[in-house]
């Protein structure tokens, strides 16, 4: 979305809303891009949604605490 500084005043509130939910504002100046209003990043994700968010998708192997033969000198 592209708004003037001068709109964008009015508007403040609505549009940090906006960018807290994903959209990025563009502000200009006599019709040229001047500056940016956008979500930071990982900002809209709750406490604790991503433990687990991986859960089902990755796959470890049964062996995937077996050392290989190029430890066999150092581990006895």
């Amino acid at each position: 979305m592209n708004i003037s500084i001068a709109q964008a005043k009015a508007r403040f509130s609505e549009l940090v809303a906006r960018a807290q939910s994903g959209e990025e504002i563009v502000l200009t100046r006599h019709g040229k891009a001047v500056a940016t209003i956008s979500p930071l990043p990982n900002h809209n994700v709750e406490p604790g949604t991503l433990i687990g968010a991986l859960k089902g998708r990755v796959k470890i192997s049964d062996d995937f605490n077996d050392l290989g033969p190029e430890w066999d000198d150092y581990v006895k």
